[in-house]
């Protein structure tokens, strides 16, 4: 708030701008029966944050994880509406979640999941209202479901509710990683400024769609990565890692910790490894000091 409220001084613009700001215009919360593959009853919570619309429709992805909160969506929503504005979009601020770990659920109750979701927002969404998009755990699959689910329920087509969805559904070829490359093209012009050379040592934590995107960007561009990492550890090389070859293992459904030439470090290891530039591409609230 300290910051907004600066912000809004320097600008010389009036105190309520920074009130205004600090509130999102709505949050959606709600809880729904499950009745899993098994027959087992679970009750799960879903939110969608559309914190500001002042420049367009919200816009902000939808993460599936088990630390999938209130005042996380929430946040999320504010740095997205930040995010838009600073480069001009005429986007609002979006974000939602649902608190599960993707992982403990099969292929089909997530897919139930994605449109039971959809069931509870359908009404306050949509492209000229709030588009959402992958995030963390979601993919083009789940958003094939979701604007599916959403095309019955409005009773026509409407492809243009969700971004990131696949190609035969009205996506758009590079987004899956135009994150990462975003962040590499970041990355370029910093290291022209810097004067740093190819050869210098690049850790990336996190192996999904950003970090793994941007890993083997710098690697088909002749950067040294020598630490990368998931949810289960990371690994370290000083000589630098097989991008290519660690990409196959995580596509076969295994973890970078069975990449074998490398030494198996954990996540906070990789923080603290010896690197020169540090990528922290996995959740936020990474780095404390």
């Amino acid at each position: 708030m300290d910051l907004i409220k600066k912000a809004i001084s320097d600008l010389g613009l009036e105190p309520k701008y920074a009130e205004r700001l600090e509130r999102p215009e709505r949050v959606i919360e709600f809880t729904f029966p499950f009745k899993r593959d098994s027959g087992e009853v679970v009750f799960i919570t879903g939110y969608r944050s559309q914190y500001n619309s002042a420049l367009g429709p919200y816009k902000g992805g939808i993460r599936y994880h088990p630390n999938v909160d209130r005042a996380e969506v929430i946040l999320l929503s504010k740095l997205m509406t930040f995010k838009n504005s600073l480069m001009a979009i005429p986007y609002g601020g979006g974000k939602g979640g649902v608190c599960i770990n993707p992982k403990e659920y099969s292929k089909g109750e997530l897919e139930r999941i994605s449109r039971e979701y959809v069931r509870n927002i359908y009404q306050l969404i949509g492209p000229h209202t709030d588009i959402p998009a992958p995030d963390v755990n979601t993919d083009a699959e789940i958003m094939a479901w979701m604007v599916d689910e959403y095309s019955k329920l409005v009773g026509k087509q409407s492809y243009a509710t969700f971004t990131g969805k696949p190609l035969d559904k009205g996506g758009l070829r590079g987004r899956d990683e135009a994150t990462g490359r975003g962040a590499f093209f970041i990355m370029e012009e910093a290291f022209k400024i810097h004067n740093v050379s190819k050869n210098t040592k690049i850790a990336v934590q996190g192996f999904g769609n950003v970090g793994m995107h941007l890993a083997r960007i710098l690697y088909e561009n002749g950067y040294k990565v020598v630490a990368v990492s998931d949810s289960k550890g990371g690994i370290y090389n000083s000589k630098g890692l097989n991008i290519n070859e660690i990409m196959n293992i995580k596509n076969s459904g295994k973890s970078v910790q069975d990449y074998p030439d490398a030494e198996k470090i954990t996540n906070e290891q990789l923080l603290e490894c010896k690197c020169d530039v540090l990528v922290p591409a996995a959740l936020d609230n990474q780095l404390h000091k």
